[in-house]
């Protein structure tokens, strides 16, 4: 079994209440609708106070192109990851030179080399690390980015490694986009980055954390109109299907009791659910397929609220929520994340302590 021994967050620097976004959006938007103040209520429905962008509120304000948002994405997403990996290292005791392989996830800009190199760069990490680059996974990437560092760790059971996912939504605003998606999304998407440290279990290492027990990836066949992103001349368009919540309700539950039986485990031994929040509609789906009561998403309503939608750090920052609450010894749960594709992935957890 590999070991979650430590998750720290980095937020973006510039916080923006809803309210101010609600603003912001009107100006943009209000000669374009002429019902825009019944739209702009998904600001408010959605249950968010307030997000962590990349970018001052007022640069959102003009059309930027695609390579001058890129390079924003670049040098926010290098500043905050290196931070993130930083403080990680420290928090956990461990030099940069143990680490065996680094697991990098991000979906929402483009680089190459990949953002995790130039960390390596910035932080004179050693240059022998194996590096994991991720893309594509969007929501689900956090949940993936853990899932495929445990596979590691079982191959290299005195691995350590470590799992950063950055995301930067907020840049890919596309501002002649006047779609109902593009509105939903500047609604919901906020920025963020999450940085995780898993051990393999030969690692000689006190401390405490969740031991991830199994695993379970599924992909559903023919769906990939779903969710993601069109790419286009101006960057990344977001991709929503008004259905997202009906696909939940019927979906998520058979593939949970599928991971269950395989494991030998029943939806009453979810102690600690750790579900990545997509946004209100999907947190009332998860209670209604799951038959969960909202007491069960707390935490992850919690995270909504106060961060927004992250995309892949966002389960992470969760996460780090469930293991600041130092659980028992022997407490299990559920993390998951569904993603682009339309696709899942789920881990298995259970709370412990290494004594060494």
């Amino acid at each position: 079994m590999s070991l979650i021994r430590n998750v720290v967050v980095e937020n973006a620097p510039y916080y923006v209440d809803q309210k101010e976004t609600v603003g912001a959006v009107r100006n943009l938007f209000g000669g374009d609708y002429e019902d825009i103040e019944r739209l702009l209520r998904v600001f408010g429905n959605g249950e968010i106070k307030g997000r962590y962008l990349a970018a001052p509120l007022d640069w959102f304000e003009k059309e930027r192109g695609l390579e001058e948002k890129n390079q924003r994405y670049v040098e926010e997403s290098v500043r905050m990851g290196s931070r993130a990996v930083a403080r990680c290292l420290e928090e956990s005791g461990v030099k940069k030179e143990e680490i065996d392989a680094f697991i990098f996830v991000s979906s929402s800009g483009m680089s190459t080399p990949t953002i995790d190199a130039r960390i390596m760069n910035e932080l004179r990490l050693p240059p022998h690390i194996k590096r994991i680059p991720l893309w594509g996974l969007g929501c689900a990437g956090g949940a993936s980015g853990i899932s495929r560092a445990h596979d590691y760790c079982l191959a290299y059971p005195e691995a350590k490694v470590l799992v950063l996912c950055i995301e930067l939504c907020s840049l890919t605003f596309q501002h002649t986009d006047r779609s109902k998606s593009n509105l939903i999304g500047t609604s919901l998407f906020a920025d963020g980055a999450a940085c995780a440290l898993v051990t393999g279990d030969q690692v000689q290492m006190a401390g405490a954390g969740f031991f991830i027990k199994d695993t379970q990836s599924t992909l559903m066949q023919d769906s990939e109109d779903v969710m993601g992103w069109d790419v286009k001349d101006h960057g990344l368009h977001v991709v929503f299907s008004r259905d997202i919540p009906k696909i939940i309700e019927k979906w998520l539950k058979p593939n949970v009791d599928l991971f269950l039986e395989k494991i030998g485990k029943t939806s009453s031994d979810i102690i600690h659910f750790v579900a990545h929040p997509g946004g209100k509609k999907v947190l009332a789906a998860y209670e209604k397929s799951l038959g969960f009561s909202n007491e069960k998403t707390e935490i992850s309503r919690n995270v909504l609220t106060n961060y927004g939608n992250m995309s892949s750090p966002t389960v992470l920052y969760v996460l780090k929520e469930f293991m600041e609450t130092r659980p028992n010894r022997g407490e299990e749960g559920l993390l998951t994340a569904l993603g682009p594709g339309f696709s899942s992935e789920m881990l298995w957890l259970e709370w412990g302590e290494v004594n060494q």
